[in-house]
Parts: C-alpha cells; sequence; structure tokens
C-alpha cells in the first residue's frame, strides 16, 4: 500500500508518497490550490496502481474542501484526519520540526498506523454542503431579524400608527408593498384611492379591500409621525434587503430539500423532522460514527447538563452547558418542539417534565436530549424511526 500525504494551506499545498514499509517514493513537493495544481498532484501519482493509493490529509478549515472534492470524483481513496492524530505524532518526532514538507511525512506515518479506513464519499460531500447551507441559512436569518428591527424603529418614526392598523404586524407583504412606494404618511395620503385599494387588495390577497384602503388614508392624514425624506430613504433600503434575503433563504432551502431528498435519511422516518431541521441536524453531525456514544453527541450539541461542583457540594438541578454546535443545538430544540407536537410518546414526556415543574424550555431540552440519543442509534444501526 501507498500513503500520500498531503499539508493543506491557503494558496498552495504539499504533498509526498511512503511505502508500506515507509520507504520515500515521492518527495514532498508544492502544488498550487487550483485546477493545475491538482493536475499537477495527479500526474505525479499516475505511475501508481490507484487502488494501492491512500490519500490523507488533515482537517483544516474550508482550504482543502475543494481538493477532497476533486480527488473523490476522480476515484482515489481519501481520508481526512483528525489534527489530534497528527499533533500526536508530531510530537514524537525527535527533532520536534515542523514545516510543510514534515508534516506530508506525518501525515503519511499517521495513515499507516491506522487500524481501519473511513473513506470520503459523496454522500460525506452532500453532508458538507448540508453544513455549509445550514451555517449560512442562520446567519441569513440573523441579517434578516436585524433588519426587520430596524425597519420597525423607522417606521415608529415616520408612521407610529401603522403598527395599529396592521394587527399582524408590519412584515408582511401588504406593508412591505405600501411602505416601498409610499414610505411616509403624506405619501399614502395623497394616494389615489382606487390606486391603494388596488396595491393592498392584490399585495393581501384580497384580505384588505376598499373600506380598510380608506381608514388607512384617514389614518395617514391624522399621523403625528414625521415626513423626514431621510427616514423613508432607510425604509425602502431596508424593505429591499429583507426581501433579498428572503430570495436568498429561499434558494438555500431548496437545495437544501433537494440534497435530503437524494440522500433518504433515516431520521427523515422521525414525525416532525423536515428537510431544513434534518438538514441542519445532519451537516453539524457529519459522521456519525465519530460519536462512539449518544452522550457524546448531547455534548457536541451542548444540551449535556453543566456541572457545578465545589468541595462537598454538588449541584443536583443545572443548566445545559451550551457549548459545541450552536447550529445542532438550535436544530434540536426545534425538532424537539416539532416532535412534542407530533408524537404521543414524546408529549408525554414533555408533559411529565412539566409536571415535575420544569420549564416549557427545560421540559423541551429534556426531548432534545431523548431525541439525539434516538437520532445517533437509528444512524448507527440504520433503522427506521421506532419507539416500540
Amino acid at each position: 500500500m501507498i500513503y500520500v500525504g498531503i499539508d493543506i494551506a491557503k494558496l498552495n499545498h504539499f504533498a509526498s508518497a511512503l511505502s508500506s514499509e515507509g520507504e520515500i517514493l515521492i518527495e514532498p513537493f508544492k502544488f498550487t490550490n487550483d485546477g493545475d495544481g491538482f493536475q499537477r498532484l495527479i500526474s505525479k501519482l499516475e505511475s501508481f496502481e490507484m487502488d494501492n493509493l491512500i490519500i490523507g490529509l488533515e482537517s483544516t478549515a474550508h482550504y482543502g474542501d475543494n481538493l477532497v472534492r476533486y480527488l473523490v470524483a476522480s476515484g482515489f481513496k481519501v481520508c481526512v484526519l483528525n489534527p489530534i492524530k497528527t499533533s500526536s505524532m508530531r510530537k514524537n518526532n525527535i527533532r520536534k520540526t515542523k514545516t510543510d514538507k514534515v508534516d506530508t511525512y506525518i501525515i503519511a506515518k499517521t495513515l499507516m498506523l491506522q487500524d481501519s479506513f473511513r473513506f470520503v464519499s459523496f454522500y460525506d460531500l452532500d453532508i458538507m454542503d448540508l453544513k455549509t447551507l445550514g451555517r449560512f441559512r442562520q446567519k441569513t436569518i440573523k441579517q434578516r431579524t436585524r433588519l426587520k428591527i430596524q425597519l420597525t424603529s423607522y417606521v415608529d418614526q415616520v408612521f407610529p400608527e401603522l403598527q395599529y392598523f396592521f394587527k399582524s404586524g408590519l412584515h408582511q407583504k401588504s406593508v412591505y408593498a405600501l411602505l416601498k412606494e409610499a414610505p411616509t404618511p403624506r405619501g399614502i395620503a395623497s394616494m389615489h384611492m382606487t390606486h391603494l385599494a388596488h396595491l393592498l387588495e392584490v399585495s393581501s390577497h384580497g384580505h384588505f379591500k376598499k373600506e380598510q384602503a380608506k381608514e388607512l388614508r384617514v389614518l395617514a392624514q391624522k399621523s403625528v409621525g414625521t415626513s423626514d425624506s431621510a427616514v423613508s430613504i432607510q425604509i425602502t433600503h431596508a424593505i429591499s434587503q429583507i426581501e433579498l434575503l428572503d430570495s436568498q433563504l429561499k434558494s438555500v432551502e431548496a437545495e437544501m430539500t433537494d440534497i435530503m431528498k437524494f440522500n433518504d435519511s433515516v431520521i427523515m422516518t422521525i414525525p416532525g423532522i423536515g428537510y431544513i431541521n434534518g438538514g441542519m441536524i445532519l451537516g453539524e453531525i457529519g459522521n456519525i460514527h465519530r460519536f462512539a456514544k449518544p452522550k457524546q453527541l448531547l455534548a457536541y450539541a451542548g444540551l449535556d447538563p453543566s456541572v457545578h461542583q465545589s468541595g462537598n457540594f454538588n449541584a443536583k438541578n443545572t443548566r445545559m452547558s451550551k457549548r459545541g454546535s450552536r447550529v445542532l443545538r438550535y436544530a434540536l430544540m426545534n425538532a424537539a418542539h416539532n416532535v412534542v407536537r407530533n408524537n404521543s410518546t414524546f408529549k408525554a414526556y414533555y408533559d411529565a417534565k412539566l409536571a415535575e415543574g420544569r420549564s416549557h424550555y427545560n421540559a423541551l431540552g429534556h426531548c432534545a436530549g431523548k431525541l439525539v440519543r434516538i437520532i445517533w442509534k437509528m444512524m448507527t444501526d440504520d433503522v427506521e424511526f421506532n419507539l416500540d
């Protein structure tokens, strides 16, 4: 067997190859992080049988993702190593030298000492996509929430009475359509009644009629808000940004849904888990075999109880640690909420926690912990959801 170690960096990578006996077959060489560089790596490996090659690299942020995809698509067997393993190998080096060239040997030797290999598959690449999409979705939602708060403050200055007219809140299509065309009370009051009524009716899908349009125009005429052009510009720009983020969220969620439908994961058999929540959970978990026990996955999600101990005192009731993956914790809590609504066993468990005097959030956290154990069991055994 031939072991290829690749040290990943942002612009340039280094690679070398060792035989099973530790003989250097390819001296460390540099190749760029682009198509030409990847071709150079392939040309160096062409003299070896592909089935005899095992390529290893460390998990280093996103810099190696393109190379991993390229090698997997080309049919190579690729292992992504935990940096902790290579670090221990590096410490055993007598000279304690760390350079890009030396690291390629260390990665190759770490591969040689592996008892078993888990090669990156196309499924793993889909999981990587779910992780990046899920995290991008969360960031986008935060940006949109921030913009909505800002928009509310702008409208409070310009037309404070508007929030009482629209009972469902300011953040709906009919309000956005109105404010984009007339962001001030003066603008709304000067609109032709036929046009105002048509605008509200179309944007609300018939919910608002001409009577509501008349009431709105009277409200605008009596408004105590300012008609400051500076604030009105911020209103229209904030709405444009919110609508842009909405469209981005739709495309991200559509892509996550397609990936989940293609892979048909067993966790989709859990009642209440949809494609988006399921995709976020799978993306954050990654390889389930990283977690030898359910409690390790629980700790990774930050759902494990924190420890408070001093001398002979040990607190019995503590809050969840909230460490690890924030995105996974969010997805699991959201999933637990939906499962409680869709499964009688989970509902009974949730009610029992409430009967103990626990809060809604605390009881939901216990349900999420129970869900984690079920997900771990389902994914490790590849079985569908069943509480019987």
